[in-house]
């Protein structure tokens, strides 16, 4: 995995060397390792998916999330996103509920966000890979050094961007965004745990003035029914 072909070619430039450093490689090791004793998600070749999606130099919007979901089937490498014929989890139903009352979106009958993803909503975990059925389970292992880099790729370009940083997890990326150049939308984490002071942020609002202000074209939220 400590291939550079491994990383979608558009960010090769500006994270190739991440994979030739120490920590690189001992992260890649513990994750075969825990591949070889049992389920490990998203699969290999979508470990990368969320810069795979969303080409380096097309980043308007960066959603950190924390971990895959550790679910048989859900996660695919996004944030917040399962596939398709999968239960939309709670924290992607706040979202929706919450962009229903933004924007007046309808709330679709599914949880993927690739065509987020494919406007330029880059949908980042801060760690990308997870032991099935124990969330954290990859935490601390290096996927945080190599996600804090791609943060900071994006926030070293000079075309700005908006980073979207949920709940306190998220908000301990601020040191890496120049916050004078980007915007930076901050609230509570969609979860079950904090909607209360989710509800009513109106982030969608705040995401899309943020866009059009720094003169890229507007994203549409509106996700199609797979029905």
């Amino acid at each position: 995995m400590t291939d550079i072909a491994m990383l979608p070619a558009s960010w090769r430039g500006v994270l190739g060397e991440e994979l030739q450093k120490p920590y690189f490689k001992e992260l890649t090791e513990f994750v075969e390792e825990e591949r070889a004793k049992g389920p490990v998600f998203p699969p290999r070749d979508e470990v990368f998916a969320a810069l795979d999606a969303t080409p380096f130099d097309e980043v308007k919007v960066l959603v950190l999330g924390q971990d895959p979901y550790h679910g048989e089937g859900q996660g695919h490498g996004l944030c917040f996103s399962v596939r398709p014929g999968v239960k939309t989890p709670p924290s992607l139903r706040n979202i929706y509920k919450e962009m229903k009352e933004d924007l007046g979106h309808p709330v679709p009958d599914n949880g993927y966000l690739m065509p987020w993803a494919k406007q330029g909503v880059l949908l980042l975990n801060a760690v990308l890979t997870v032991r099935s059925g124990e969330a954290n389970s990859h935490k601390g292992k290096g996927w945080e050094k190599f996600t804090d880099a791609v943060i900071r790729a994006v926030a070293e370009r000079p075309d700005p961007a908006v980073f979207v940083l949920w709940g306190n997890y998220a908000q301990k990326k601020l040191p890496l965004i120049d916050t004078e150049r980007h915007v930076v939308v901050k609230g509570a984490h969609p979860s079950p745990l904090s909607a209360k002071k989710f509800f009513g942020s109106r982030p969608f609002t705040q995401i899309d003035e943020a866009v059009a202000a720094q003169g890229h074209e507007p994203i549409d939220w509106r996700i199609p029914d797979l029905g």
